[in-house]
């Protein structure tokens, strides 16, 4: 396996493609590998690959992959002013 690698590494480097690039192609790939493994399930996949799965999700985003989407905070009290204390009677 290591020696597969080393050989893939020299053919990256021979193809002139940049570190940046080669992580992100590496990343993208094993997690479409691991989501196939898995039968689509996150949970499962994010296990293989050793990520948390909202660390998975932010990816996929990233990625495009499947059908994952920028996930919304809560809008909790977006848009009210901080709380104000009743006055004292």
């Amino acid at each position: 396996m290591k020696q597969e690698f080393d050989v893939l590494v020299q053919h990256l480097l021979a193809g002139n493609i940049f570190l940046q690039e080669a992580i992100e192609l590496l990343e993208k790939r094993m997690i479409q590998g691991a989501l196939e493994r898995s039968g689509g399930k996150q949970t499962a996949a994010s296990k293989l690959l050793g990520i948390h799965r909202n660390t998975l999700q932010r990816k996929m985003v990233q990625y495009e992959l499947g059908n994952s989407r920028p996930r919304r905070k809560p809008a909790g009290r977006a848009g009210r002013g901080p709380k104000r204390k009743s006055p004292a009677a």
